[in-house]
């Protein structure tokens, strides 16, 4: 099914860009003017009297073919069994925990309780942060 698929988008990207060159290299509505004079005959498909050119027959084929691949992808995308049920980011491979950070100290415990013999445990100074005094030494 994926070689399938993947001459489909071939064809596709083919025809898109064979669009583009035959649109691009097609005369104008302007450049009509000198074939009411004989000039443009000899570029018609089926002559003077002819409806449209080699150029333009062309474009449309390549259209045709265009939009075939493009509701064949469609039709496969949509068709397609797939081993996981849900959605595109269920296949993600899951990131890498990152690294925990080096563990402290252990904690010391307190050397007494407070004077009112609160059962509170009481902050050790090396835990608390800097620019707060330790539980012990706060004045009540």
């Amino acid at each position: 099914m994926g070689t399938f698929f993947n001459l489909v988008i071939v064809v596709q990207v083919i025809s898109a860009i064979s669009i583009i060159g035959l649109v691009l290299l097609q005369h104008g509505k302007g450049a009509d003017m000198g074939a009411a004079f004989g000039s443009g005959a000899s570029g018609s498909l089926f002559g003077a009297t002819g409806s449209s050119n080699f150029m333009s027959k062309s474009t449309g084929v390549a259209a045709v073919i265009f939009f075939s691949a493009t509701l064949a992808l469609s039709y496969i995308t949509t068709h397609q069994i797939s081993s996981v049920s849900g959605g595109v980011m269920d296949k993600v491979p899951a990131a890498a925990p990152a690294p925990a950070a080096p563990a402290a100290a252990a904690p010391v415990a307190p050397a007494a309780a407070s004077a009112e013999g609160s059962s509170a445990p009481v902050a050790p100074a090396a835990s608390a942060p800097a620019n707060v005094p330790p539980a012990n030494s706060i004045p009540k």
